[in-house]
């Protein structure tokens, strides 16, 4: 079982910095993956800083959200 995202900060060039349950935190860079389908809402900066928490994991106010395994496995300290 992966850890719980607890709190999400939108940075400048598409990073996330991520505070997981465990007291973990990462950054977790969006910028490869805004050219895939519902990500690609993502590129507009406005759009980008509408990012929160739900749940266990990350959402964005246009619908996109991620798997939480994704966002630990990606999160780099």
């Amino acid at each position: 079982m992966f850890p719980s995202v607890k709190k999400v900060t939108a940075g400048n060039n598409y990073q996330l910095t991520i505070e997981f349950d465990n007291g973990e935190t990462g950054i977790l860079d969006m910028k490869p993956f805004l050219e895939t389908g519902i990500f690609k809402k993502l590129k507009e900066p406005n759009v980008f800083k509408q990012v929160h928490v739900s749940f266990d994991t990350v959402e964005w106010d246009s619908g996109a959200d991620l798997d939480p395994e994704f966002v630990y496995s990606n999160c780099h300290t």
